[in-house]
């Protein structure tokens, strides 16, 4: 198992496991983890169920945030002495919103080999099923939780003309929604709640209805990944498509009103509104 880095040292392996359904581990993350020396968990009352569940018994250490920098040393010592060692989250992949990248850090700069294993990812499995346009996206993780830092960094996206991806906790999630509708204005929005879970809920619409769906709930739970649509500009749609085109982009994308949609593509085009609305409507209904 162990190549490449300081001669002697062991291998960091970065394993991606389930987010929800066990079923979502590879073969590989199960091999590693039965095979390291040690597994440095987020939780390991978390982990420690996930490693009883594949009859796996290896050693595990605490890894969680506010610990990380003093983990990291211990960690890094162990690698040192050529023992292999996993790093694993609670959910998905490990240093994306979630500890680890400081130890990941320190073992690079320490030429310790560090490899991803790959797996399961809130972020991707939400953008999969999204339906986004080709071209990307803008991913922060979670919102800061102080409201003028989230208020600044939500004003500093509201001119990107790539979708925005983020997490959200049950807790704040109606409250980060409305102050997105605040800075961003009316547009299409995705929600991924409990992915891969028992009660997984994925869903499409205009910010304003998402708050009012939010809102008129007894009681949230599980996390969110957010996808809002991207800022629209005079030259968002695609160049040169047909009139049918530009208004599913417009309706799938923009967040917009079919009557403001019409308004603008008849402008834009100089066509007839009311034979854009003719149009537009079939799509709509469609």
């Amino acid at each position: 198992m162990k190549s490449g880095g300081v001669e002697g040292s062991g291998v960091l392996y970065v394993v991606a496991t389930p987010i929800g359904n066990l079923e979502d581990i590879t073969r590989r993350a199960v091999r590693i983890l039965a095979e390291v020396a040690l597994i440095a968990a987020e939780d390991t009352r978390h982990t420690r169920k996930l490693l009883a569940s594949l009859d796996i018994h290896t050693p595990l250490v605490s890894y969680y945030k506010g610990q990380e920098f003093r983990r990291s040393r211990q960690v890094i010592e162990k690698l040192q002495r050529g023992e292999d060692v996993a790093l694993v989250s609670d959910a998905g992949t490990p240093a994306v919103s979630d500890p680890g990248a400081v130890l990941v850090r320190q073992a690079i700069e320490g030429g310790i080999r560090v490899v991803p294993v790959p797996g399961p990812s809130a972020l991707t499995a939400a953008v999969s099923v999204a339906g986004l346009e080709e071209g990307g996206f803008l991913f922060v993780g979670f919102l800061p939780g102080k409201k003028g830092e989230r208020h600044r960094l939500l004003q500093s996206l509201s001119e990107a003309t790539r979708p925005l991806v983020f997490y959200e906790s049950p807790r704040r999630i109606i409250k980060s929604l409305r102050e997105c509708l605040g800075i961003f204005g009316e547009r299409a929005v995705f929600l991924g709640r409990e992915l891969t879970k028992l009660h997984e809920e994925l869903f499409h619409g205009r910010l304003s209805a998402v708050i009012d769906d939010l809102e008129a709930r007894p009681l949230i739970k599980g996390e969110f990944v957010v996808i809002i649509g991207a800022a629209v500009s005079e030259n968002s749609a695609p160049a040169g498509a047909e009139l049918e085109d530009i208004l599913v982009w417009y309706r799938d994308q923009s967040g917009l009103s079919m009557r403001d949609v019409c308004r603008k593509v008849a402008a834009d085009l100089g066509l007839s509104r009311s034979e854009v609305y003719s149009r537009a409507l079939t799509i709509w209904k469609g």
